[in-house]
């Protein structure tokens, strides 16, 4: 999709990209929705997916090429 070596991805959760953004810099998107549905198919429950997301996945910054987490409205 994209030959860009900077690009920064979530661990364990490739079916959940949607896609990946342009311009200045090149960051993988994320459908956060999607994100919690993994974790609870591998028993989490959605609050506490939820909550382990926030803390170690959504909330980092690693970078300027962070991955970005969506939800779709």
């Amino acid at each position: 999709m994209c030959s860009d070596d900077s690009l920064l991805f979530a661990d364990g959760f490739d079916d959940c990209i949607v896609g990946v953004t342009g311009g200045l810099t090149t960051c993988v998107v994320y459908d956060k929705k999607k994100m919690i549905e993994e974790l609870q198919s591998q028993g989490m429950e959605e609050i506490d997916a939820i909550e382990y997301l926030e803390f170690n996945t959504w909330g980092a910054y690693v970078g300027e090429n962070t991955p970005i987490y969506i939800d779709f409205i």
